[in-house]
């Protein structure tokens, strides 16, 4: 069954307690699972992949439950139409005081997971989509005036360009400029691209573009101009993932239409003129299939990377020189 994320609500999710929630909305996700969570619920967090490997010893975690044991919330992570099966099982099991969420990404209308939720009554599922420039700018206004905070409109737009139309990483945005004005500073463009690593982040999202876009010279050479430090691992493969999700999606659609400038004109958000020749290129050189190996493998290299605290400047780096060497193309 289909809902809007504003229905959802704790007391029309008494007859089931399963919930899928896809799209590219992290931030609006967050909030809807949060305003599910009661103080006393026990919330347990699960990757996908660490369910496929381990599906006896889950299930029998969700099934055992004590008498004294609060309401349980399990949220799970990245999920496909891998997990259908498991979904289905569970299902079997009527499980009491457990609500199960599952968060996906995109999910194309033919994927087994979304069918499985939308035709049947007993699952909800909720799609979420990017936030638009107005609902941001209306978010950021709201947010600004009540903290008595004063900034340009000019500068307001530079803070949701660089949110990537999610509202989590613009309320983050917000909270940093609001630290910096809480003993009466004033702010300016320069104080918030210096709080926001704008600069920063702008020689990041040109070395991921590049790479994606196959240009090997220009990827060599902003890895030589740049000294990333170990901080910006994380960063980097967090971009990398945005943007190759992006790729897919327009990959699809180009597979679809067969015209590239059809393509970039349909998308949504819109893609700035100043970006349309780059993600042309990184169009041509990506198959939907293999963008989708890509995702698998950055999401992989993130983990390493976080395993890795001594030296995941070298992985990401190694990383970066494959993919921009690598010869792939529609």
């Amino acid at each position: 069954m289909i809902i809007k994320f504003f229905e959802i609500k704790k007391n029309n999710l008494t007859h089931t307690n399963l919930i899928l929630l896809y799209g590219k909305n992290e931030g609006l996700k967050n909030q809807v699972i949060n305003n599910l969570i009661d103080f006393n619920d026990k919330v347990l967090t699960y990757e996908e992949k660490e369910i496929l490997n381990n599906q006896n010893e889950f299930l029998e975690k969700i099934m055992n439950k004590s008498l004294f044991e609060p309401k349980k919330i399990i949220i799970i992570k990245r999920v496909s139409d891998k997990i259908v099966n498991i979904v289905k099982e569970i299902n079997d099991k009527n499980l009491e005081d457990t609500t199960i969420i599952l968060n996906a990404e995109n999910l194309e209308k033919k994927s087994k997971l979304r069918i499985l939720f939308e035709k049947d009554n007993q699952f909800i599922c909720v799609p979420f989509y990017p936030d638009n420039e107005q609902t941001l700018s209306k978010l950021a206004y709201e947010f600004l005036k009540g903290k008595n905070i004063s900034i340009s409109p000019s500068n307001i737009n530079s803070v949701i360009k660089k949110c990537n139309g999610d509202r989590e990483n613009l309320f983050n945005d917000l909270r940093k400029i609001e630290n910096y004005c809480k003993n009466g500073k004033k702010i300016n463009s320069e104080i918030i691209s210096r709080l926001l690593s704008l600069y920063e982040d702008y020689s990041i999202s040109e070395l991921v573009d590049n790479c994606l876009a196959k240009n090997k010279t220009r990827t060599l050479n902003i890895l030589n101009e740049n000294n990333f430090s170990n901080e910006d691992c994380i960063l980097l493969t967090r971009t990398f993932l945005n943007k190759s999700k992006r790729i897919l999606i327009l990959s699809q659609n180009y597979h679809d239409n067969k015209s590239i400038d059809l393509t970039i004109s349909s998308a949504k958000p819109p893609i700035f003129w100043k970006d349309k020749e780059i993600i042309k290129q990184q169009i041509f050189k990506w198959t939907p299939e293999n963008i989708k190996l890509l995702i698998y493998r950055i999401n992989e290299l993130e983990l390493l990377i976080k395993k890795n605290a001594t030296n995941p400047i070298n992985l990401i780096t190694n990383f970066i020189l494959e993919q921009s060497l690598s010869i792939t193309s529609n």
